[in-house]
């Protein structure tokens, strides 16, 4: 029988996803029920239930067939998703007047990269 476990764990760096809800997401997007998934692993429901609340620490057998049972490598239930920060794309407005600076011949581009760059320059001191 699984220990009961006492201990509130802080979450791992670079994830805000705890392993037990990480297991009742990654059961919710597959579709399956809590009993359904006991079913898959060979347990049931109430410990699928207090995995997910954290009531219960996984041993490694058991991780391994909640990742069998979810269709997913150890890893991708184990290892929380790093957060990566924002990409930053470019906005249609800014990528409209791009594609008119390219245009522009390349002698017009250069004085206006010119002015640009100053601009941006006199804008991060200030």
């Amino acid at each position: 029988m699984p220990r009961v476990s006492r201990l509130t764990l802080p979450p791992l760096e670079g994830s805000d996803e705890p392993l037990h809800q990480r297991i009742a997401r990654l059961r919710k997007e597959r579709g399956y029920s809590q009993t359904e998934l006991a079913e898959r692993i060979g347990i049931i429901q109430a410990l699928v239930s207090d995995y997910e609340r954290g009531k219960l620490r996984l041993s490694a057998e058991t991780a391994l067939r909640f990742a069998t049972a979810l269709e997913v490598t150890a890893d991708e239930l184990l290892q929380p998703k790093r957060k990566r920060p924002p990409r930053l794309a470019p906005t249609r407005k800014v990528l409209r007047r791009l594609e008119k600076i390219e245009a522009l011949p390349s002698h017009q581009q250069s004085a206006l990269l010119k002015t640009i760059d100053t601009f941006l320059k006199g804008a991060a001191v200030g």
